[in-house]
This record gives C-alpha cells, sequence and structure tokens, in this order.
C-alpha cells in the first residue's frame, strides 16, 4: 500500500528564519513558494538530492508545542549524512551547535541532534 514518505510538514514561527535555516544552513533547495493570502500564510516546498521532503508554513501566531523531553507526537526530523564528523564541522562554522556525537547501541551507527530555530529537534545519523 505505501510506497515512501512523502513530506514532512513543519510550522514555523518566523518564517524567514527558518526559511533561512532550512535553505541556507541545511541545503535544501527551493521547489516553490506561494503565499496564501487568505490565510496570511507562506507555503514553502523544499527537496533535498531531488525528492520533495519538506513543506514549510508560516502562520500567524501559532500555538506552541511541546517538544522535549519526550512529548508524545512527532518526536524528530532525521537527516542521513556520509561523514558526521564534517557535517558537525561544516554547522559549526554556521553557529549551529550539536550535542556530542552518540552510537546506537543497535547498529553500530554515529547520530546526534541539534535544534532548528523553533527548537525542532533535529538528528543527523551516519548511513
Amino acid at each position: 500500500m505505501l510506497s515512501s514518505i512523502h513530506h514532512i510538514a513543519i510550522i514555523c514561527s518566523n518564517y524567514e528564519r527558518s526559511k533561512r535555516f532550512y535553505t541556507e544552513i541545511l541545503g535544501l533547495k527551493i521547489i516553490r513558494e506561494v503565499y496564501r493570502e487568505q490565510r496570511r500564510s507562506y507555503k514553502l516546498d523544499l527537496e533535498l538530492n531531488g525528492h520533495y521532503v519538506i513543506e514549510l508554513f508560516s502562520f500567524p501566531d501559532p500555538p506552541k508545542r511541546t517538544s522535549r523531553p519526550e512529548a508524545c507526537g512527532l518526536r524528530h526530523l532525521a537527516f542521513g549524512v556520509n561523514n558526521i564528523e564534517k557535517a558537525l564541522e561544516d554547522l559549526s562554522k554556521l553557529g549551529i551547535q550539536a550535542e556530542p556525537i552518540r552510537v546506537d547501541e543497535h547498529t553500530g551507527r554515529a547520530f546526534t541532534f541539534f535544534a532548528d530555530p523553533d527548537n525542532l529537534p533535529i538528528e543527523l545519523y551516519q548511513e
């Protein structure tokens, strides 16, 4: 029945700040950007390596959502990387601080977390 994950939708508190983070810091590419006048809302479709992955929305005064620790709901967004140390070095140069690298006890793969501008947890996972 299911064939893939089509996209992940994120509602941000500051559209320009989050747009910059996801495009300039994380390097996602813009597919399309639409301003929906009736909703006073932007919708930004983003891709990674040719795959549509994120819809970034802005809405006036969105309610806060608890995201840590271990709140019910979406836990985090994870991106695979080829070299986790290099990815962290690149993020650090852009002013993004991550947690220390840990190793998944079941797979032996390295991973770490950092946060987007709205404190959404983002994981980097060594592929």
